[in-house]
């Protein structure tokens, strides 16, 4: 078995990446073994649709599950559509991610858990300077896909914070 791991660097222990369609690498590892080989991501300088592409290279590189921050509804339908199963990682390496997965310990994604687009970057409109252009209102049907978009982020955001209170829970409990 092969799974992908979005990855900020090349080896195990570089921090798992909160992305997956604009992660820097992919960590393919053998859980049994942590055999693994880093591969760029090709998508990560997309204008758009990086997570499609970069759900379909992860597909074709043969992962069977992916471990990652976040997965939009693009990237999980291409992932869904080839039975590969993403997990929550919501910190730490990348090795950690994988022996979370390998002890049962992360959370399958029932959907994506943010909206279309989450991973652009704001296409430079306002020089890097995190500033933004205003915008002329938005006609009924961008609105409510946008609604629709952001009550899927929440649904993800819930998931998320499920996960995290059972982990403080637990570690609680422990002492």
């Amino acid at each position: 078995m092969k799974i992908a791991v979005s990855s900020q660097g090349e080896h195990l222990d570089a921090p798992a990446s909160p992305v997956f369609g604009r992660c820097p690498t992919y960590l393919f590892v053998v859980p049994e073994t942590m055999e693994f080989e880093a591969v760029p991501n090709p998508a990560m300088n997309q204008g758009g649709g990086a997570g499609i592409q970069a759900a379909q290279f992860v597909v074709n590189q043969g992962a069977e599950a992916v471990l990652s921050g976040n997965l939009g509804p693009n990237a999980f339908d291409v992932l869904q559509a080839a039975s590969v199963t993403g997990f929550l990682v919501s910190e730490g390496t990348v090795r950690q991610a994988v022996e979370a997965y390998k002890a049962g310990q992360l959370q399958p994604m029932g959907g994506p858990n943010v909206g279309a687009h989450a991973g652009m970057r704001g296409g430079g409109r306002g020089m890097g300077r995190g500033q933004q252009l205003a915008t002329p209102p938005k006609p009924a049907a961008d609105k409510d896909r946008e609604l629709d978009e952001l009550r899927e982020t929440l649904k993800g955001l819930r998931q998320q914070l499920a996960v995290t209170m059972e982990k403080i829970e637990k570690l609680e409990q422990e002492g």
